[in-house]
């Protein structure tokens, strides 16, 4: 990611609204912190007139986000890892967006494809894996990328496939396969799915979530039971762990890497009319 922003560009951002939508949720406190935490940082950067965070579970929601913002454009950004029923149907239905540009009154607002959808999301996975496990050696590594899965969303388990396909083909670990919670493979099956003696397991989530603190846990045997949130949690904290005859280190949830936030901004500024870009 090298996208330099020149003097006309960095003019232009001023008067610009950035929003971040998350999922959010009524039962899990740690849901939305990357959210806040990457409108934070982008705040600090002073780029943008004003940075604003939306979801569909939490305040401020969707439907009353956009009240009072007075910029003629607006840049939304999805903080979802792939395409799917909210980012294509429940966001654009709440904020009445006609498509990726919308005229709404005086304003425009600008729909990006979710973070999950950027080619940078792959040095993202291999920056959270290095950093978990940064003594293994990863030619003797399996590594997990992690999905929901479902047969509602094929969407669920295709980014994650992409993403394994990519990280193979760069020769870096000794194996990189795909696995989901609600279809196969199973990630409940790692240790036979695995034929390395270590195993790094990175949830393709954006946040440290009931299924990455509780569900996944519980599914590699690493708990035996549903602890407390991922901000009060151990369980990114005790690697390694001895299973199954292997080595397994666990990571957390690949959204609250910083490098986000770098994702965010190259969505924000390709959303706009291409003549603004300087890139290197």
């Amino acid at each position: 990611m090298n996208t330099e922003l020149d003097r006309d560009k960095i003019s232009e951002l001023k008067e610009v609204t950035l929003l971040l939508v998350g999922h959010g949720s009524t039962t899990n406190p740690d849901s939305s912190e990357p959210t806040h935490l990457h409108a934070d940082g982008l705040r600090n950067r002073s780029i943008f007139q004003e940075v604003r965070c939306a979801f569909w579970k939490e305040e401020p929601s969707l439907r009353e986000v956009l009240y009072g913002v007075r910029t003629p454009k607006v840049i939304i950004v999805p903080l979802f890892i792939s395409e799917g029923y909210f980012t294509q149907k429940v966001i654009p239905r709440e904020l009445a967006l006609q498509g990726p540009v919308t005229t709404q009154g005086s304003q425009t607002l600008y729909y990006t494809l979710p973070v999950g959808s950027h080619s940078a999301i792959t040095q993202v996975i291999l920056k959270k894996a290095r950093t978990t496990a940064p003594e293994l050696d990863p030619l003797e590594t399996t590594l997990f990328i992690v999905g929901h899965g479902t047969a509602l969303n094929k969407n669920s388990a295709k980014a994650a496939k992409e993403q394994v396909a990519l990280i193979q083909a760069m020769g870096l670990y000794g194996e990189v396969l795909p696995a989901y919670m609600e279809e196969a493979p199973l990630i409940s099956d790692w240790h036979t799915l695995a034929s390395k003696k270590n195993v790094l397991v990175v949830p393709f989530f954006i946040s440290d979530g009931l299924h990455s603190y509780q569900d996944i846990p519980l599914l590699l045997g690493i708990e035996k039971e549903i602890g407390p949130a991922a901000s009060q949690a151990e369980v990114f904290r005790r690697n390694p762990y001895y299973l199954q005859g292997k080595t397994l280190y666990y990571a957390s949830a690949i959204g609250t890497e910083t490098m986000i936030e770098e994702i965010i901004l190259e969505l924000a500024l390709s959303a706009l009319p291409e003549k603004h870009l300087a890139t290197k």
